[in-house]
Parts: structure tokens; sequence; C-alpha cells
């Protein structure tokens, strides 16, 4: 699935919670689009946990 085409889903969902939830449940869908992306990302290994952890001094130190 390209990314284009998850965009598209994306803005539907968002574009629809907007207009027929209001501006709370554009609120509430985009929030918990972001924590899916996230956990999607990590599941993948993609991303690791540990980088949201990590003060800006221990980059320093490498």
């Amino acid at each position: 699935m390209s990314m284009a085409f998850v965009g598209l889903i994306a803005g539907l969902a968002l574009g629809f919670a907007g207009y027929f939830g209001g501006f709370g449940a554009f609120v509430v869908v985009a929030a918990l689009g972001a924590i899916g992306f996230l956990v999607g990302r990590f599941m993948n290994g993609d991303l690791d946990a540990g980088e949201f952890f990590r003060g800006r001094d221990s980059e320093r130190r490498r």
C-alpha cells in the first residue's frame, strides 16, 4: 500500500470526524492516529523506545 493511499485514508478519516463530530472528535482521531503510527513504527523495528527516554546529554557523550 503506497504512502499516498495511506495519507488519503487518514485525511478522509479526519475529515469525517471533523465534519460529523466537530473539532473535539477531529483532535481525538488525530491523536489516536499519531499513537497508532508510533506503535506501528515500534512494532516494525523502525523506532527504538529508548530514543524517547534519553536526555540531550547522552547524545553529547557519544
